[in-house]
């Protein structure tokens, strides 16, 4: 019989049972649910509604019930339950008769999944703040050791100036650090016990909220029993910084996609994370980062699906927030592989030195250093942009570099030009000038290594 039986005189339809039942979704949270009931007989005991005998023999048929559920998980989706909830005290009666029937006592199942959910948020949460600084820690790794690979730069996917390998992964360590950040913001804020809350108006019975919400590892109970049976904020605040975060993952993905392609050729992936073509034999295929682009997707759908569903609910809880959980768990399970995967392809990345370099050379990335020399010699910014502008159409007919123009060619556009132009036209110039803070310099890539490093450790 269902938890809410009593009330009813016939039984629910099977296509209502298929419709309204959510344990093939929140069989997840079995883990959550019971060490909430341990807590929960623990506080009903601290009130006399249950005696610490009663308590003591609940808490052992519980840890027993968690034990069989881990080595056996089937059992949970064997048993026909309607949720978790209805599951883990079938189970418990089972076990220990009448007194199980106890143990619900002055709960709801509103506070019971809202503490549920949080107590699933937090674990998972923590799980994907290490595959962050995973990620981050492995973007470090490839920078420290292709600080100073040359490559170009690009706007609008053309290229724009040479800067260097490490550089472009610090960019992308930058991006994880605000992840980590927004993860322990969230964390930090979904860090409240809702149990005690009862259905929506509190539980009649005095306990201790603070010494029960301690003894889950809450920061703290949640001060209004409307708002906590009835929040989603969490549910919320997780979609939206797995989204922003698989956005970084994505540009990351698409980076790497055209970096590796045969027209750019910067890089090579490892075979383990690629595939072939079943027709054509030459292919090799940037599946894995194709894969983290295409799951983005999903992610944002999830976040737009719960803030849809939460938009126009009234306080408090409504059987809506039941579908809370199915897009969470698949967003946190979908940012966490996809956290694997992307530190797995740096694992195994190459960077192509020769090909990178050359391409660096091509495209007159040159041509913004050469506007800086201008303006050192005296020449207005403005005017110097001109001049060179004209310059690089010049080259461009005679199908030549800049630096490959003869000194007569380039004077005749600005006397000031001397025979010290070449060296600030050269590839180490280019990158060396960087200087300020946050540039492509490889001394300054170096030492921006060294200290996220050191802030790493």
């Amino acid at each position: 019989m269902a938890l809410w039986g009593g009330r009813f005189s016939q039984q629910s339809s099977q296509l209502f049972t298929l419709f309204n039942d959510s344990l093939p979704v929140d069989y997840r949270l079995v883990e959550q649910d019971i060490i909430g009931s341990i807590a929960w007989s623990q506080a009903i005991a601290s009130v006399g509604i249950i005696t610490l005998d009663e308590s003591n023999q609940l808490q052992q048929a519980l840890t027993q019930l968690l034990n069989e559920v881990q080595q056996q998980p089937e059992l949970i989706l064997a048993s026909g339950a309607e949720d978790i909830h209805s599951f883990v005290e079938q189970a418990l009666i089972t076990k220990v008769g009448d007194l199980g029937k106890k143990l619900h006592t002055g709960r709801s199942r509103n506070d019971q999944v809202a503490t549920d959910l949080k107590l699933w948020c937090k674990a998972q949460g923590q799980h994907v703040l290490g595959l962050l600084t995973g990620l981050r820690q492995q973007l470090l790794l490839v920078a420290e050791r292709e600080y100073d690979a040359v490559m170009p730069g690009f706007t609008h996917l053309q290229r724009a100036q040479p800067i260097t390998f490490g550089h472009w992964c610090l960019a992308y360590v930058e991006m994880m650090e605000r992840d980590i950040s927004r993860l322990q913001d969230a964390l930090k804020r979904l860090d409240t016990c809702p149990l005690g809350c009862g259905a929506l108006a509190g539980t009649a019975y005095a306990m201790d909220r603070v010494a029960l919400a301690q003894s889950l590892q809450f920061a703290a109970p949640t001060l209004n029993s409307l708002d906590s049976v009835s929040d989603r904020d969490h549910v919320v605040e997780l979609s939206a910084t797995a989204a922003i975060s698989m956005m970084h993952l994505s540009r990351m993905a698409e980076d790497l996609i055209f970096f590796n392609s045969g027209e750019a050729n910067f890089i090579e992936l490892s075979d383990d994370v690629t595939s072939g073509s079943s027709l054509m034999p030459q292919k090799k295929n940037p599946d894995a980062l194709e894969l983290i682009r295409g799951k983005t997707g999903r992610v944002y759908g999830s976040l737009v699906g719960i803030l849809t569903t939460m938009k126009a609910l009234p306080l408090a809880y409504n059987k809506d927030m039941q579908e809370d959980k199915e897009g969470l768990f698949d967003v946190m399970d979908t940012w966490s592989i996809c956290l694997e995967v992307a530190q797995l392809v740096l694992q195994g990345l190459q960077v192509n030195h020769e090909q990178a370099t050359l391409a660096a050379l091509q495209g007159y990335a040159n041509a913004t250093e050469l506007a800086d020399y201008l303006v050192a010699k005296g020449v207005p910014f403005r005017e110097a942009h001109h001049i060179v502008g004209e310059l690089v159409v010049a080259a461009i007919k005679q199908q030549l570099a800049i630096e490959a123009l003869p000194l007569s060619t380039l004077q005749s556009y600005s006397d000031v030009i001397t025979d010290d132009v070449f060296e600030c036209l050269t590839i180490e110039s280019c990158l060396a000038q960087r200087q300020a803070l946050g540039g492509t310099s490889p001394e300054l890539v170096k030492q921006a290594i060294a200290a996220k490093s050191k802030l790493n450790n």
